[in-house]
């Protein structure tokens, strides 16, 4: 697995691919690794010849200073579990490189991302599609693959890659979840062990109940509620336990069984 800390070595690199026939899958991430993310990982190296990931923690996403600083940093190990994975390549650009103007430009979506997360973190899509967009002209690669956990999210991306003629392909992949049910997260780490036990119940909430239900029942177990709504045929939901920002999101009119979980 070869590290590529600068945007030129990569572009060389893939040049090179590209003249050699082989088809590149690119899976963008923070870091933080967990299996949500090497089930991208995995069904990428199932359908290209290459797979690149990168690591940034983006900043221009972060709507609060305090959870951009709190986000793990945990290079060493996510390198590790990539290279097992069978990763040919990651890059891990600087935020210098990626933001060379400062951010003064940016992408912004006026309709889709000012609703449920953009409402609650105002500007947060902003950052999330300019950095997705760079990353795919970047990367160059045939096909990229996002998770359906960030449901709106993925919606945007696709979104994006068809409005500004982005040839990489997007690909969604199955929501990763424990044993009980919980999405897979980042964030989950910060669960307290009482805490992870009753986080549970956001799935079993979305899946099990009504939109109104699922929220009556939530405020009951002790979440904070931020939004319970439906769009594209799913209930979305957000909620907080313990300070921690949980998301989640079902399809609805079916069984919620097509979902990856770890047993």
């Amino acid at each position: 697995m070869i590290m590529f800390d600068d945007l030129q070595s990569w572009r060389q690199e893939r040049i090179r691919q590209t003249r050699a026939g082989s088809t590149l899958g690119f899976v963008p991430t923070m870091g933080a690794l967990h299996e949500g993310h090497l089930a991208l990982v995995h069904r990428s190296l199932s359908e290209n010849d290459r797979t690149l990931v990168s690591i940034f923690v983006n900043p221009t996403q972060f709507d609060a200073d305090a959870d951009l600083a709190a986000y793990p940093r945990t290079l060493d190990a996510d390198c590790d579990r990539l290279r097992a994975a069978g990763v040919d390549a990651v890059l891990v650009p600087s935020a210098a490189q990626l933001y060379p103007d400062g951010y003064r430009y940016r992408v912004v979506e006026t309709e889709r991302s000012r609703e449920l997360e953009g409402a609650c973190r105002p500007g947060h899509f902003d950052g999330v599609l300019t950095v997705v967009l760079k990353l795919l002209q970047i990367a160059a690669a045939e096909r990229a693959y996002f998770g359906e956990k960030d449901w709106q999210q993925l919606t945007l991306v696709r979104a994006l890659a068809e409005a500004f003629f982005v040839p990489t392909t997007i690909v969604p992949c199955p929501t990763v979840r424990d044993a009980d049910g919980l999405a897979l997260s980042s964030r989950n780490a910060r669960l307290s062990g009482p805490n992870r036990q009753k986080a549970a119940g956001f799935h079993r909430a979305l899946s099990s109940l009504s939109t109104m239900e699922a929220e009556r029942r939530l405020r009951e177990e002790g979440f904070v509620v931020e939004y319970i709504e439906e769009r594209d045929a799913r209930r979305l939901g957000a909620v907080r336990l313990g300070g921690v920002r949980l998301i989640d999101n079902v399809p609805l009119g079916r069984a919620d069984d097509s979902h990856a979980r770890l047993r």
